[in-house]
């Protein structure tokens, strides 16, 4: 049954929150958590052998169906693993039952969505998961908490008018708002009508996957004093994966609408700005944010040039990224408690002050600047072995601005440590999820291709001269990178500036309509 999948996170949630003795209810939950990602593991192994139905109400296409293919089941399995690991990070610093409760509702929500076969229930399960995050946005109370937490809620509440209007539109067109039926019923449907609903809903997904022009609460849900080191890894490592899946999935329900160039656009112009902003923030968690929407672009690229290679190459990234930006973002956590700040230019010394976190978190930077043998080398190995010439220059820069991202973020590895240059207590509820993320890092690098092999079911391989060839360019890369960053980029007066930019809540919702009206305008005017 799938719904069990949906139900068990819930129970949980309730169980933390009534059971009297915090501690213990603590312990049976990361227990029951572990046995709830060993059944996604299962799930998974079945999903291989065809699609898992489970109809709740049998009413046809009326009724609630849940539906567990290849591709959901990849998506559950990591949601499952990394609410895991953010729960065990968790279990020292965050006691409030309130706390626990809103994780695993989260976790509910979000396995929700990847199993849903039907177009409400995704909103209904959008609305929860953005409730939920609001409230972990202002967990803490402070003023600056307050405001981002509304900021986030206000925006999504704007957002998700334009999903209820395409859902309109698609029930008025086709009867039903069944996913697998609409899909059917949409490929009889000429172009034209499908223009409309379409602009709708991606609007929606677009904003939910933090592309440009629409990607301004990301930041704002990390940068946040409010946000914790597990929630910020969530976000950023899984939640925002809910928004690509969507994107997939909307794309073949309107088979037809064809935005191919469209987003590959929006995914190019989506990774360079996100490096820029990245560069020119001094904040650990906005680093790490803007850093996401570099990575979230260079998956829409991915997916968006419509070679097969790029395809599996991009849904492994989405996996590989949820593994290493997670444990940056709990490394970051770590480095902020210990050092009392979030300014890395006030940060010196990690290695000889907290040397396991800085290690670990090292592993997940050698994974994301794509350092060969390690896991984002496989995944934009094949992404940019089906693009054209542009398109491959393109992610090569990004990379190059990746790595320049990450020399300034180890800028606070080394020098004298500020304060008290003692070993401080090592807490290892914290450490042993940081250490596996980051061991995991390398493993899917070493066995990319049977990782691939084994979660897509793509007999994908690499070709070692070619292989040696990206490793030649990744080189001259992180020469490179270094070289521009501590001569150029570290003093760029521009970047002071670009540091300052940001979107108020009326720029933001100005953005969905700029956004909505790209769309629009594409596919009348220039696609059709």
């Amino acid at each position: 049954m799938l719904t069990f999948f949906v139900i068990v996170p819930i129970l949980i949630a309730i169980f933390l929150y009534l059971f009297p003795f915090k501690k213990a209810a603590r312990i049976i939950s990361i227990f029951t958590q572990v046995g709830l990602t060993i059944a996604t593991f299962f799930l998974f192994i079945n999903s291989r052998e065809g699609e898992i139905v489970t109809a709740i109400g049998d009413y046809g296409i009326l009724g609630i169906t849940l539906r567990a293919d290849g591709l959901s089941a990849v998506f559950i399995l990591l949601t499952t693993f990394v609410f895991l690991m953010a729960a065990i990070y968790s279990y020292s610093s965050n006691t409030s039952s309130l706390f626990w409760f809103l994780l695993f509702i989260w976790e509910a929500s979000i396995i929700g969505i990847f199993l849903s076969g039907d177009l409400f229930n995704v909103f209904v399960l959008t609305e929860v998961g953005t409730v939920v995050v609001s409230v972990l946005i202002l967990y803490n109370r402070k003023s600056r908490s307050m405001y981002d937490g509304m900021i986030y809620l206000m925006i999504n509440v704007v957002v998700v008018q334009f999903y209820l209007l395409g859902l309109g539109y698609v029930y008025r067109l086709v009867g039903t708002l069944d996913i697998y039926a609409a899909t059917t019923a949409f490929s009889g449907l000429d172009v034209s009508v499908q223009i409309l609903p379409y602009a709708l809903i991606m609007t929606f997904v677009g904003l939910k996957c933090a592309v440009l022009p629409i990607f301004s609460w990301l930041p704002k849900a990390h940068g946040t004093p409010g946000a914790s080191a597990a929630v910020s890894a969530v976000l950023s490592g899984l939640h925002i994966k809910s928004g690509i899946y969507m994107f997939m999935r909307f794309r073949d329900i309107f088979g037809g609408v064809e935005t191919t160039d469209f987003f590959l656009f929006i995914g190019i112009a989506t990774a360079i700005i996100g490096v820029v902003m990245s560069l020119a923030q001094t904040n650990i968690k906005l680093v790490l944010a803007y850093s996401t929407i570099a990575q979230v672009g260079l998956i829409i690229t991915g997916l968006s040039i419509g070679d097969e290679s790029s395809h599996v190459g991009s849904l492994y990234h989405i996996v590989t990224h949820g593994v290493f930006k997670s444990a940056l973002f709990l490394g970051s956590g770590v480095i902020i408690q210990e050092y009392g700040t979030r300014d890395i230019t006030k940060i010196r010394g990690a290695w000889r002050r907290i040397p396991i976190t800085t290690a670990a978190t090292s592993l997940a930077i050698l994974g994301i600047i794509g350092t060969p043998f390690f896991s984002g080398s496989v995944s934009k190995y094949f992404m940019m072995q089906g693009a054209s010439g542009f398109t491959n220059i393109v992610m090569m820069l990004v990379n190059l601005g990746t790595i320049m991202i990450f020399v300034k973020y180890t800028t606070m590895f080394f020098g004298k440590p500020s304060g008290d240059t003692r070993l401080n207590y090592n807490d290892w509820w914290q450490l042993v999820p940081l250490l596996a993320l980051g061991i995991m890092c390398f493993v899917l690098g070493i066995f990319g291709e049977r990782a691939i092999l084994f979660l897509f079911n793509s007999d994908k391989s690499i070709n070692f001269r070619c292989y040696l060839e990206k490793a030649g360019i990744f080189a001259i890369s992180l020469i490179a990178g270094y070289t521009f960053f501590r001569y150029y980029i570290r003093d760029c007066a521009l970047l002071k500036q670009v540091k300052k930019f940001e979107l108020g809540f009326r720029g933001m919702c100005a953005a969905i309509g700029v956004f909505f009206a790209m769309v629009v305008v594409y596919l009348q005017f220039i696609r059709m």
